[in-house]
């Protein structure tokens, strides 16, 4: 995860440098507002890259490894759910909410709520 730590740290860089020169040059809010959040957002993907690098190490993909050593289960995947679905229209209602009304917006809150609560607690009792 190395490669893909330093490119994203330099995405990172090359946005807060835009960010910086396009704010100073142009005194206009709205495009240094959106520099400064693609900059927040490109560093947390470093961060979290270069955390998982410094955790894990080296992948196999990043040396020259053979084919057998990726062999093998991978991680745990889910069977189907029925979360996604809440999440989805708990959203779609918060969406309709703040057209509508607030009564609309928090009852999609409770929706949504309920459905990444659902999402977080789905495998709770799953041992390893």
């Amino acid at each position: 995860m190395k490669a893909e730590a330093v490119l994203f740290t330099g995405v990172s860089v090359f946005f807060a440098v835009m960010a910086a020169s396009y704010g100073w040059a142009s005194h206009e809010p709205a495009g240094t507002a959106a520099l400064i959040v693609a900059f927040l957002m490109s560093g947390l993907v470093a961060f979290f890259l270069w955390v998982q690098y410094g955790r894990r190490g080296l992948r196999a993909q990043d040396r020259d490894a053979e084919v057998a050593e990726t062999a093998g289960p991978l991680d745990f995947f889910p069977p189907r759910s029925h979360f996604p679905v809440l999440c989805a229209s708990g959203v779609a209602l918060l969406g309709l909410g703040v057209a509508v009304g607030l009564w609309l917006f928090l009852i999609g809150l409770g929706v949504t709520a309920a459905g990444v609560a659902g999402f977080v607690f789905q495998f709770n009792d799953r041992t390893e």
